[in-house]
């Protein structure tokens, strides 16, 4: 997979902060987690129950270290969320985002949740930001 990114721009990988100081394409040769940070979520943007399980599962990218603890408040708001929505479409999104966090797959899960947004803006009737 190749990632281009743009002067100044970072990458959070493995854990890891990286920040180039040109654009500069990137090739990742292997599985490891990554995200870009035109998709990281600022905590002050979390201000509805969808982009507050985004930072989450966000958050078990970044830090690696405290996965146990994201994994625990994870279940905690996909169970919350589950019981919140009423239609069957969302309720199938929202497991197979708990199938995706439970394979490890925080990418997709993250990409998943992104696509729901819109939806829970509609929902809720709120112009909360969008996230990228």
């Amino acid at each position: 997979m190749q990632i281009s990114l743009k002067p100044g721009e970072r990458l959070f990988l493995n854990g890891a902060v990286i920040r180039v100081d040109r654009r500069v394409t990137v090739e990742l040769m292997n599985d490891v987690a990554f995200l870009l940070e035109s998709h990281v979520l600022q905590v002050e943007d979390t201000t509805t129950p969808l982009r507050q399980l985004y930072f989450v599962v966000q958050m078990m990218l970044i830090e690696p270290h405290r996965q146990a603890q994201a994994q625990r408040l994870f279940r905690e708001q996909l169970a919350a969320l589950v019981v919140s929505f009423s239609t069957e479409s969302m309720i199938a999104a929202l497991t197979q985002i708990g199938e995706l966090v439970d394979g490890g797959r925080y990418f997709d899960a993250l990409r998943a949740i992104r696509r729901l947004f819109l939806i829970e803006e509609t929902i809720l009737g709120c112009d909360a930001p969008r996230a990228a």
